[in-house]
C-alpha cells in the first residue's frame, strides 16, 4: 500500500534550517512538520503548516527590522 502525503520542498541556509529544526522539535506549532531532512539546504514540510511559517517569519522579520527615516536638513 502507499501512502501519499502533501508537502513543499523547503529551500534555505544551514542557518534556517537549524531554526526550522528546532521549531519542529519542540513542536512550536502544537505538532511535528518537518516530514523529511533531505540535505543541508533542503527540507520537505507539510503543506498546512505553510502560512503559519509565513505568518511567523514575517512578524520575526518585523521585531528584528528597524524603519529608516530620511534625516530632515
Amino acid at each position: 500500500m502507499v501512502n501519499l502525503v502533501k508537502g513543499v520542498l523547503v529551500t534555505c541556509d544551514p542557518a534556517m534550517k537549524q531554526f526550522l529544526l528546532h521549531l519542529d522539535e519542540k513542536q512550536a506549532f502544537g505538532k511535528k512538520f518537518i516530514l523529511l531532512n533531505l540535505d543541508d539546504t533542503h527540507l520537505f514540510i507539510s503543506v498546512d503548516i505553510v502560512e503559519t511559517l509565513q505568518n511567523k517569519f514575517d512578524d520575526l522579520m518585523d521585531r528584528i527590522s528597524f524603519p529608516l527615516h530620511e534625516r530632515g536638513d
